[in-house]
């Protein structure tokens, strides 16, 4: 029986922020979007969502953005969880790592939230740290610069060279994980290069 999945990308709203590496996890959905043709929409639960299918017959995908601002994605994404009936398993949120290097992706289920004030706020609204999450790999800034300056931040030149083949490494990790389960999608993704 075919199940929804809400597959939520994690950023800033507003046009100074669509091109920064906090914002990779709505690139990440914005590539879910565009593979099956479809355009964001605005929806009274606080965020611009594409309602989809994997495939034609399989499990449907409600792709969101969120309208907020990162640190105050929870509220959101558990209006749209409500409103689609989505259990908290099926609740995938895609967002940046800082812990991760840039050009990788890694997935996990539950956990803590590792200081991200996004991931933070949406296991407070589900009332669970149990969600599934695909981690963008951002890197740690160089020298002493501010971890929340570097997010804010664009991507560098040779960063932004190879962000496609990330972003879609990452959407690639989200359909597999959709499709086939956690482990899977792990160990396509965890094993080295």
């Amino acid at each position: 029986m075919a199940v929804t999945w809400l597959v939520v990308g994690l950023g800033n709203p507003g046009p100074r922020y669509e091109a920064t590496r906090h914002n990779i996890g709505q690139l990440v959905v914005d590539e879910l979007a565009s593979r099956r043709g479809e355009t964001f929409r605005e929806h009274k639960g606080g965020a611009r969502v594409v309602e989809t299918w994997l495939r034609p017959g399989a499990d449907k995908l409600v792709l969101a953005k969120p309208n907020t601002f990162m640190n105050v994605s929870g509220t959101p994404v558990a209006a749209l969880a409500r409103f689609y009936s989505v259990a908290p398993e099926h609740v995938v949120v895609v967002h940046d790592e800082l812990d991760i290097p840039f050009d990788t992706v890694k997935l996990k289920t539950g956990g803590g939230h590792g200081g991200h004030n996004g991931v933070r706020d949406v296991a407070r609204a589900l009332t669970t740290p149990e969600f599934p999450r695909v981690r963008v790999g951002i890197g740690r800034p160089p020298g002493r610069q501010d971890p929340a300056d570097w997010v804010l931040s664009p991507f560098g030149t040779d960063e932004r060279a190879n962000l496609p083949l990330l972003v879609a490494d990452a959407a690639d990790a989200v359909e597999l994980l959709v499709d086939e389960g956690l482990l899977a999608a792990q160990q396509k993704h965890h094993a080295p290069r």
